[in-house]
């Protein structure tokens, strides 16, 4: 368990550290759309979908928590959701996966918008 734990956490600062690097490389100071957010994001869902393919195939899944949640969770988190989100569809549940989706960006958007209230009204 712990060695697993040091994977993702080593796989998750290569991750995070490569977002930041991507970020950077497209950050327009004028830019009113978050470009490299939405990059880091689709890279990181391509990848997600070839890697967890060619590490079912080659046998490989040993290297998932280095390279999937590590890796290209701290690169996105998207990917890990998309992920789910794709594995409930390819499962034949349709309505959970759809469930899901919904979920996760109204719930996700929400406790965003609390946290905002919550943490402006304490510290005002």
């Amino acid at each position: 368990m712990f060695t697993t734990l040091i994977q993702v956490a080593l796989g998750g600062a290569i991750g995070a550290s490569g977002r930041y690097l991507l970020g950077m490389a497209l950050f327009r100071p004028t830019a009113a759309f978050p470009v490299g957010v939405l990059s880091a994001n689709v890279i990181g869902c391509f990848l997600m979908g070839a890697v967890v393919v060619l590490l079912g195939q080659k046998g490989l899944t040993h290297l998932n928590p280095f390279l999937l949640t590590g890796v290209l969770g701290g690169f996105t988190t998207f990917s890990a959701f998309s992920l789910e989100a794709m594995t409930l569809y390819e499962r034949g549940a349709l309505g959970l996966a759809a469930l899901y989706v919904a979920l996760s960006v109204i719930l996700s958007l929400a406790a965003l918008a609390a946290g905002i209230h919550i943490a402006r009204g304490a510290l005002s």
